[in-house]
């Protein structure tokens, strides 16, 4: 009995997430970093 879906395409689906949530995270970065070169603040409007 085989199932609709296969090992190998969910194991692709796990790296095609996690490689869209590098992009997120490497985004979150440079938004933290542009924050703090405009503003001097971490998060503007806390601190």
């Amino acid at each position: 009995m085989t199932s609709p879906t296969s090992k190998r395409d969910i194991e692709q689906g796990k790296v095609i997430a996690e490689r869209i949530n590098g992009y997120a995270a490497f985004l979150g970065c440079w938004a933290l970093v542009g924050a703090y070169l405009t503003t001097g603040q971490m998060i503007p409007g806390v601190v």
